[in-house]
C-alpha cells in the first residue's frame, strides 16, 4: 500500500509537470501561424499514433465493455473540452497567467467529492489546498498585464472544471485496463473531436510547415499529453482524485519558470513566495498519512 501511495504521488509530481509544459509549445506553435485546431489535432493525431503503436508491441486487447466505452467516452469528451478552452484562453492572456487561473480545479475538486462523493476533507487537505491557492495567488499577482480578458478568464475556468470532472471519473470509473489503453481512446476522441470542431468552426487543418513546428507538434504529443495523462491516470488510481489535483500545483509553477527560463520573464518576489507555498502544498500532500485515497 506505502509503494502504491509512493507511486501516485511520484506519477501525479510527474504528470503535473509534464502538463505545466503545454504553453511551450503552444506559444511556439501560434508563433509558426498554427491556428488552435491544427495545434491541438496533430497533437493529439500524432500521440494517438505513438500510443497506438505501444499498443501494438504490447499485444494488448483493445476490447472494452458496454460500462468502459461508457466511461472512456466521458473521459474523451472532458479532456477535449479542457484542451480546447485552455489553448483558447492562450490568445486572450497570458500563458502563464492561464495556467495559475487553470490550478482553480484542485478546489472545483475537493468541493465535487466532497459535496456528491462524501469525501472527507481532511485538515491536511485544507492546508494543502490554502498554501496552494495562496501560492497560485501570488504568481497570479507577479503579472503585470493589466485587466484580465473575461473571455480568458471564462475560458480557463471552464477548462479547470472540465479537467476536475476527468480526474474524478478516472479515480471513480475503475477502470480495469491499463493507462495506454485508457488513452488510447482518450486520445482518439480528442483527435476526431478536434476534426468535428474544425468543420463546426470552418477552420481548415493546416499541416506544419517547418522541421520546428514538427518537433513542438511532438513535444506536446510526448510530453503533456501521453507522458501527462499516462501518470495522471496512474495517480489518480493510487493516491485519489483530491490529491492529483492539489499534486497539480506543480502546473503553474513549470509554466512561471518556463517563462522566466525560456521567454526571459522576471523572476520576483512574489514568484518566489509563490513557489516556496506551492512545494510545501506538494510536500504536505506526498507526506500524508491515513487519508483515503478515493
Amino acid at each position: 500500500m506505502r509503494n502504491r501511495k509512493l507511486i501516485g504521488t511520484l506519477a501525479g509530481i510527474a504528470a503535473a509537470v509534464c502538463y505545466g509544459t503545454n504553453p511551450l509549445g503552444a506559444l511556439k506553435l501560434y508563433a509558426e501561424g498554427m491556428q488552435t485546431n491544427s495545434v491541438l489535432f496533430y497533437r493529439f493525431g500524432l500521440a494517438w499514433v505513438i500510443i497506438a503503436i505501444v499498443m501494438l508491441f504490447r499485444k494488448e486487447s483493445l476490447k472494452v465493455t458496454r460500462q468502459e466505452f461508457t466511461a472512456l467516452t466521458g473521459l474523451g469528451l472532458l479532456f477535449i473540452v479542457s484542451s480546447l478552452t485552455l489553448y483558447l484562453s492562450f490568445h486572450y492572456m497570458a500563458a502563464g497567467v492561464a495556467s495559475t487561473i487553470l490550478f482553480t480545479y484542485p478546489v472545483m475538486t475537493a468541493v465535487i467529492m466532497a459535496v456528491f462523493f462524501r469525501e472527507r476533507i481532511t485538515w491536511t487537505t485544507v492546508c494543502a489546498l490554502v498554501l496552494s491557492g495562496v501560492g497560485v495567488a501570488l504568481l497570479y499577482w507577479s503579472d503585470n498585464s493589466g485587466t484580465l480578458s473575461t473571455i480568458g478568464v471564462v475560458l480557463v475556468l471552464a477548462s479547470a472544471l472540465s479537467y476536475a470532472l476527468y480526474i474524478i471519473l478516472v479515480n471513480r470509473s475503475n477502470l480495469q485496463m491499463s493507462s495506454f489503453k485508457i488513452n488510447f481512446y482518450v486520445l482518439f476522441y480528442c483527435a476526431l473531436g478536434m476534426v468535428v470542431y474544425s468543420l463546426i468552426a470552418g477552420l481548415p487543418l493546416k499541416l506544419p510547415q517547418t522541421a520546428t513546428s514538427w518537433f513542438y507538434v511532438g513535444w506536446l504529443a510526448i510530453v503533456p499529453a501521453i507522458f501527462a495523462l499516462v501518470l495522471m491516470v496512474y495517480a489518480a488510481k493510487y493516491v485519489g482524485s483530491t490529491a492529483t489535483a492539489i499534486l497539480g500545483a506543480l502546473e503553474p509553477l513549470t509554466a512561471v519558470l518556463i517563462g522566466i527560463f525560456v521567454f526571459n520573464e522576471p523572476f520576483t518576489l512574489n514568484l518566489a513566495l509563490g513557489i516556496v507555498l506551492i512545494l510545501g502544498a506538494v510536500v504536505i500532500i506526498a507526506g500524508r498519512k491515513g487519508e483515503a485515497g478515493t
